[in-house]
């Protein structure tokens, strides 16, 4: 890695993370922003600075055009939007710049749609780019941190990873209440939600899986929910008691059979429900069960008031970290099992 060089940045969308990397990237000190892609119609035109909220004038204007960002000279976009639009990748890699992001379609490669995965091949081998899926989960905590955990034992038996959220601070209705279905009556859970949460989760376990020689065969995905004891009051609104107050999803990778690698995501509104999970403060707890076995618990250490501004940078960080070694790697689809680790570049 050059001692000196300055990588050239585009951010690609302004939702909740992206806003946080596009501050970071204009904060950063060997980091030089030099375009901006927005969705919204309203945010085209308006400088940088004052769409990430650092004030000041960078002299990067928003646009909504790829052509317009595939005409730049720039080493690595950051790809943060809501869907990821393939048209729009293949451009960017088949120009020449690399591409970090946090969209979790990339983290192991044989689960790709076998069309989508030739293209982007075609168009990495094109540019002479590589292209790496990444965030904090999936990501940092399924793979990055899965990997030295498990490198200290010799017979594995079973890595679970529970990620615990209470969300009762969250002002959010719509998601809580509508999107997700806290304070719904009681009943079998959608199926569908477990299916999406299996894509991103189930292809990064089958990353580590094949890494450890204990290729994944099968992903189970099973959803369960669990009702609040008592009437709440969370910031959101009310949720009566008997209805949903906590969700939970587990994917599950099997190796002939056994399970060998699990995600577990506990979602809820109050710990006091009728199942006993064992649900405790928001962070993960990861569980390697072998002939070395170790339980590591992570809290963030943060106020409630603080929280809402907290997350974002446990998403957006880590693919802003990655962009020397991504911009250093081989052309194509990497993933954590192939890069380098990770270092973070402070000045």
């Amino acid at each position: 890695m050059a001692q000196d060089k300055t990588w050239r940045v585009v951010q690609w969308a302004t939702g909740n993370v992206g806003s946080r990397a596009l501050r970071t990237v204009i904060e950063h000190p060997r980091m030089e922003l030099v375009g901006l892609w927005v969705s919204s119609p309203d945010k085209v035109g308006k400088d940088a600075g004052e769409l990430a909220g650092t004030g000041g004038d960078t002299g990067v204007k928003a646009t909504n055009s790829l052509d317009e960002i595939v005409a730049l000279d720039a080493d690595c976009v950051l790809f943060m939007p809501q869907g990821t639009d393939y048209d729009a990748l293949c451009a960017l890699l088949a120009s020449g710049k690399n591409v970090v992001t946090t969209r979790g379609d990339f983290h192991y490669p044989p689960m790709m749609d076998a069309a989508r995965r030739a293209r982007i091949e075609e168009a990495c081998a094109k540019g002479g780019t590589s292209i790496y899926s990444t965030g904090s989960s999936p990501g940092f905590v399924t793979e990055a941190l899965a990997i030295p955990l498990l490198s200290l034992q010799r017979e594995h038996g079973l890595l679970t990873i529970d990620e615990y959220a209470d969300v009762s601070s969250r002002n959010s209705p719509d998601m809580l209440f509508h999107i997700m279905g806290f304070a719904a009556p009681m009943a079998p859970f959608d199926q569908r939600r477990a299916e999406h949460l299996k894509g991103d989760f189930g292809s990064s376990l089958s990353q580590i899986a094949e890494a450890i020689g204990l290729p994944c065969d099968e992903i189970e995905a099973v959803g369960e929910l669990s009702p609040t004891k008592q009437d709440l009051d969370i910031a959101a609104g009310k949720v009566p008691a008997g209805t949903v107050g906590a969700m939970r999803t587990t994917i599950t990778c099997k190796h002939k059979g056994r399970a060998v690698l699990r995600f577990r995501a506990n979602w809820y509104v109050t710990a006091d429900i009728e199942h006993d999970w064992a649900l405790r403060e928001s962070g993960w707890r990861i569980t390697t069960e072998g002939d070395t076995p170790v339980k590591v618990d992570i809290y963030f250490p943060v106020s409630e008031e603080d929280y809402a501004a907290y997350t974002p940078g446990l998403t957006a960080h880590r693919p802003i970290n990655a962009i020397p070694a991504v911009c250093a790697a081989a052309p194509g689809i990497r993933t954590t099992v192939d890069l380098p680790q990770i270092v973070p570049l402070y000045g």
